[in-house]
């Protein structure tokens, strides 16, 4: 953790604490998906989306104002990859991700996702919207490793006295996980054709208001950051 408050792009660290604070909540997933229609569905047909996503002719038919369209600006800004975000996690040496199994599966696809759930739910890839990111999936996955990064980050940034509310707008974040439809069980490659607005109403995902109100320029300044 103390690695990761130096260095929020160091991604070798989340999955290290991912790893290590997981406990049954792959299990707790995986069975959910399975009772819902779409999730059975995905779960039978084991899409593994790393490799739909590293599929550049295909992020390129997405219409502008589509999720995809969205997804696809967000990876080349940042100059992300869904195989790099992979290779990150296959550095944890006690890790079972890669593993043939309908869990591991599931969590490849857990890992695969974030950056999508960066687009939808309008958080940017600075250390706030790491946090918060983090803080609005510990309700959707339910792995201690999601809240202890957030509250971590989120002490950092008390701690930086910033003088904006940062750790409310982690907060705000961990409450619309709560309330917003279970992301997991969505079928993606049906996402990404939507309209990101439409999108975002269909899963119950609201504007990001306190987050926003921070500058973007104060968005890595917590102790220990790049800020």
């Amino acid at each position: 953790m103390r690695r990761l408050v130096a260095d929020k792009d160091d991604t070798e660290q989340v999955f290290e604490i991912m790893n290590a604070l997981s406990g049954r909540s792959p299990d707790w997933g995986y069975s959910r998906l399975l009772k819902t229609p779409e999730g059975g569905l995905q779960a039978y047909r084991r899409q593994e989306l790393a490799d739909r996503l590293q599929d550049r002719a295909w992020l390129e038919s997405f219409a502008p104002g589509t999720v995809g369209a969205a997804y696809r600006a967000f990876i080349d800004a940042q100059n992300f990859s869904a195989y790099g975000l992979a290779d990150e996690s296959r550095k944890i040496a006690d890790s079972e991700i890669e593993a043939a199994h309908p869990r591991a599966w599931f969590a490849r696809r857990m890992r695969d996702v974030h950056d999508i759930w960066h687009v939808v739910t309008g958080y940017e890839a600075d250390a706030l919207g790491e946090a918060c990111l983090v803080a609005f999936s510990l309700p959707q996955t339910r792995s201690a490793g999601f809240g202890l990064i957030a509250s971590g980050i989120a002490v950092q940034f008390m701690r930086a006295r910033t003088g904006y509310p940062c750790a409310r707008a982690v907060f705000q974040a961990w409450r619309d996980g709560r309330r917003a439809a279970w992301l997991p069980g969505e079928d993606y490659e049906g996402l990404l054709a939507e309209p990101l607005d439409e999108a975002r109403r269909r899963l119950r995902i609201p504007t990001p208001t306190v987050y926003q109100s921070v500058p973007a320029s104060v968005r890595n300044a917590y102790l220990g950051g790049k800020g």
